[in-house]
């Protein structure tokens, strides 16, 4: 049997046996539910923690991460993961209390609550619903396919495997709901965090554990000005990107919030904390520093050309089964939120109160589909997929993140002060981050740098104006938000 033939053999049986596991254990659950909504977007509060953390894992792990980050081809990149723990944290003390005494569908309904306004939860909603359809759900589709290409060594346009992931990935979503998504990540994610390991012993023993004559910079985790994380972003807008990143973002907190329980909901987050910590740097940087051994400078396509290489045909077949299943589910979450955004905070609050929840959600997800494969050859240019994910994200982060700041810290503030401290941030972040502006990068000012000084604006601004414009004094209330928390 030739070597091909055994990885899609081993492909298929493993992507079946995957399927065939999500079935059993979702089959029969939710039918009966009266809450439309609170089973399609929430599986129905009935998530147990493992399946929150598997899914919290598997939804940020995916091969914009395993393909980006390998594709810088330095140790430098772990810090995103070592900081990612601390906005972990955050999510599991801070946000999810408010979010769970409030018993939110989405994120942005805490907004609602707090400024006693739907229009400024409608604002955020529609950012974020921009976010996931026009760069994560392209981003994802289009690292999928780039990873499969290289590893299969396919002489294939690159739009029919995306075309090939976006529809599979779309009527999963359509049919299965986030209980679906969550239960088939949590398996696919032990399957891939497993293949990734032996990706990295397997990378390991082919350079004899040596890493003689790779570049100093590409070993170090203190970068200096010009590498693509200076040490000193770490100590601004980095950890306020993991905070908006895992404590705000719909795709994230949605998994979280499906618990039964709070408790059950920090237990599943603190597990996804454990596993970013002891296991995701490694699998995210040694790959790629070790292909710039073997074959040189070849960004993206270092991890797929790894595995390809060094892996046997029925592991490589596995772990194709693996990072197949880990694009489908993360471009399945990022549908099936953005759909829940649409949904909840837009389409109930302005159209209709009373939707047939599944009929709708699947004219959304079609529309998102079509979005993200016009876009793929956006991300297909593009020097750094990873690199580039975070600037264009910034135009929308620390905006979005500077409203549910000033919710949670201050009361009697007006909802349009905030909304527009989101407009003049987006602008902001736009001039300072990107080259065609006149004023792109003050004093050569890091992009992570760009982001903290665009929130600390944003705050600045949505005070000022409640000032001026609405003639309210934003009162501190700290403490009512932490005895809130505690609830």
């Amino acid at each position: 049997m030739s070597d091909n033939l055994i990885q899609i053999s081993v492909f298929l049986g493993v992507t079946i046996l995957i399927a065939f596991l999500t079935y059993m254990h979702c089959r029969g659950r939710g039918h009966s539910s009266t809450n439309q909504t609170k089973e399609y977007f929430l599986a129905g509060g009935g998530l147990a923690w493992y399946f929150v953390a598997g899914s919290i894992t598997l939804t940020n792990l995916s091969t914009d991460q395993l393909v980006g980050m390998n594709g810088n081809q330095m140790a430098l990149l772990a810090l995103w993961e070592f900081s990612a723990v601390i906005g972990l944290i955050v999510l599991a003390k801070v946000f999810l209390p408010v979010y769970y005494r409030y018993k939110c569908t989405t994120t942005t309904e805490l907004l609602e609550r707090r400024y006693n306004d739907k229009n400024i939860r409608a604002v955020i909603s529609v950012l974020f619903f921009a976010g996931s359809a026009l760069i994560f759900c392209p981003a994802v589709i289009y690292s999928g396919s780039l990873f499969m290409i290289n590893m299969f060594d396919l002489n294939v346009n690159i739009m029919y495997v995306a075309l090939a992931f976006a529809a599979i990935g779309a009527m999963y979503a359509i049919f299965g709901g986030l209980r679906a998504v969550a239960v088939s990540d949590t398996y696919s994610g032990v399957l891939l965090l497993v293949m990734a390991l032996v990706v990295v012993f397997v990378a390991l023993e082919a350079i004899n554990y040596d890493f003689s004559g790779i570049p100093p910079e590409r070993l170090t985790l203190i970068g200096d000005n010009e590498s693509p994380i200076p040490w000193h972003t770490l100590l601004t807008g980095m950890i306020f990107i993991q905070m908006f990143y895992w404590g705000t973002n719909q795709v994230i907190t949605q998994r979280a919030m499906a618990a039964p329980s709070l408790k059950e909901a920090q237990k599943g987050v603190f597990a996804a904390a454990a596993i970013r910590l002891l296991i995701v740097p490694t699998i995210i940087v040694v790959p790629g520093i070790i292909a710039f051994k073997l074959y040189g400078d070849i960004g993206d396509a270092a991890y797929g050309t790894i595995v390809g290489n060094l892996l046997d045909p029925s592991l490589s077949g596995i772990f194709a089964a693996a990072m197949a299943a880990a694009v489908l589910t993360t471009y399945n979450s990022n549908l099936n939120s953005a759909t829940a955004l649409y949904v909840c905070d837009i389409h109930q609050a302005y159209i209709n109160d009373k939707p047939n929840v599944p009929k709708l959600s699947g004219f959304v997800t079609a529309i998102l589909t079509i979005i993200s494969l016009a876009l793929v050859p956006v991300y297909a240019s593009a020097d750094s997929i990873i690199n580039l994910i975070q600037q264009l994200y910034g135009l929308l982060s620390m905006p979005i993140l500077s409203v549910f700041a000033v919710g949670l810290l201050f009361k009697n503030v007006h909802a349009n002060a905030a909304i527009t401290s989101v407009v003049f941030g987006i602008l902001l972040y736009a001039s300072l981050s990107f080259e065609f502006s006149p004023i792109h990068a003050p004093f050569g000012l890091h992009y992570i740098h760009l982001m903290f000084i665009t929130l600390v604006s944003c705050i600045s601004v949505a005070l000022i104006v409640n000032k001026v414009v609405f003639g309210q004094n934003p009162i501190l209330s700290w403490a009512n938000t932490a005895e809130m928390t505690e609830a």
